[in-house]
């Protein structure tokens, strides 16, 4: 019985692969990247609190950079993640900027300021959720895209 010849095409699909394979692992510097520990998300500036997916541990450090533009009124315009305009007593945060890029911990969390930046550490486990320092979200459009770095709190082992 005679073998038949593989056709070109599975050679060069096969010889791609390996190049591939090559390539991928001959970097010295990959080191592979875990999903919990860089994740991207979009906020929308018309819905109130958005959950980012991210759960927190008590004690996880956690960093928010945020980039784009939104705007919550139509007199103020277009403005960054660091906000516009003084905030209004409805805000959700009063004493930051109006349109400013804002997060809490879980449903009932404190709510603080993220802007374009911040670091803090999760005081309780939750869903890390985010939105934009405004009362009346109808009129606003835009979007944040934030990506959040997460370090898991150090574990302490138990005596």
């Amino acid at each position: 019985m005679r073998r038949r010849a593989l056709p070109p095409i599975i050679w060069l699909l096969l010889g791609s692969m390996a190049l591939c394979n090559v390539a991928f692992f001959w970097r010295p510097d990959w080191q592979p990247v875990h999903q919990v520990d860089t994740l991207t998300h979009t906020v929308y500036a018309y819905r109130q609190w958005q959950s980012t997916g991210v759960k927190l541990a008590a004690g996880d450090r956690f960093t928010v950079r945020a980039r784009g533009e939104w705007s919550y009124s139509p007199i103020v315009g277009l403005n960054g993640p660091a906000g516009g305009r003084p905030a209004v007593p409805g805000y959700p945060l009063p004493h930051v900027l109006g349109g400013t890029l804002i997060g809490r911990m879980g449903e009932s969390g404190e709510g603080f300021y993220v802007g374009e930046r911040t670091t803090g550490f999760a005081e309780r486990a939750g869903y890390l959720l985010l939105r934009i320092n405004d009362d009346l979200l109808g009129d606003n459009y835009g979007t944040m895209t934030v990506e959040i770095d997460v370090q898991p709190a150090p574990v302490t082992p138990s005596p």
